[in-house]
């Protein structure tokens, strides 16, 4: 097997803590998207990127650092760059897709050569770090996987699936820790539904570590609609208008070319729940609801599988 470059740890100037609680759970469980042995080469072949600091689940008073994972090529490092010298098709992403993000770090990716191999950016979203690779022209790559100390090669840990029981991404055991039944839901939050959205039919509903909720519904539209830990409205964002109502579909039974999209674009994301819409017995179209690294996303696919957006959920 190649020998692999050791990695290389550049500190960013940020410090998050992630309030975490315990989390209700259903019944379902159902096999994590990314496998232990594929998290492992991902974590034992990149460089990485001091991120910020959590709170582990198991304990609120001990934090751990947490790295994002795969910033540039082994040999290489990451140089410190000011947000107005990248190029300006990156804030023009951020700014569509993150809306509301505050920026906290940049970095140009070097080989080992010293070339440009894209740009790192750290920014904050729901008061969750989030690190995005781009390329040399700004084009988007991929949302950063992100680990704590625990599960980084040579950490106290050493190589691992990239998470423990207890740590900051407990959840991708693929336990779905954080779905909550839509009968188990606070009366205030149906109460709510029933009051504001009458015609909402609830599909699918999760528990934020902070105990914030998300409620997935639809209409005539896929909504997101959350509710804070002391179950006040906050926000409803439509994801989508489709063409008919949705039809849950497992992971399993998603086109080929979604769950590579998925792997590729979010690894070490956590499947949550997918809709497939149809109109006349034909599928027109996908919505998966993905968490990855304490961010929720719903990204859209056509029926052949090929990627079509992706909306950040806040």
């Amino acid at each position: 097997m190649k020998n692999l470059t050791p990695i290389n740890y550049v500190l960013a100037a940020l410090v998050l803590v992630l309030m975490a609680s315990s989390c209700k759970k259903d019944a379902q469980t159902t096999k994590s998207s990314t496998s232990t042995t594929a998290t492992t080469a991902i974590l034992s072949s990149s460089q990485a990127i001091l991120a910020g600091t959590v709170t582990t689940s198991s304990d609120t008073t001990t934090k751990d650092s947490v790295y994002l994972i795969g910033c540039y090529p082994g040999g290489g490092k990451a140089d410190s760059v000011a947000f107005s010298s990248l190029p300006s098709a990156i804030g023009t992403y951020l700014t569509a897709n993150y809306s509301g993000y505050t920026f906290k770090k940049a970095f140009e990716a070097l080989t080992k050569a010293g070339a440009n191999d894209g740009y790192v950016v750290l920014i904050q979203y729901n008061g969750a770090p989030v690190g995005l690779k781009f390329d040399a022209s700004g084009t988007f790559v991929k949302v950063l996987e992100q680990v704590d100390r625990h599960d980084l090669p040579g950490g106290q840990g050493g190589p691992g699936p990239g998470f423990h029981p207890g740590g900051p991404f407990g959840y991708r055991n693929g336990k779905h820790q954080d779905t909550i039944a839509i009968s188990a839901l606070p009366a205030t939050i149906t109460a709510y539904f029933t009051a504001n959205y009458p015609a909402d039919t609830l599909d699918h509903a999760v528990i934020n570590p902070d105990s914030s909720y998300v409620v997935f519904s639809h209409d005539s539209g896929i909504f997101a609609t959350a509710f804070s830990a002391k179950l006040a409205f906050v926000s409803r964002q439509q994801l989508m208008t489709p063409p008919a109502p949705p039809t849950p579909v497992t992971a399993a039974n998603l086109p080929a070319a979604i769950t590579t999209y998925l792997t590729t674009t979010y690894p070490g994301y956590v499947f949550d729940k997918a809709f497939s819409f149809g109109k006349n017995g034909t599928i027109k179209n996908y919505v998966v609801l993905i968490e990855a690294n304490s961010t929720r996303y719903a990204v859209e696919f056509d029926a052949s599988g090929s990627f079509v957006k992706s909306v950040a959920i806040k």
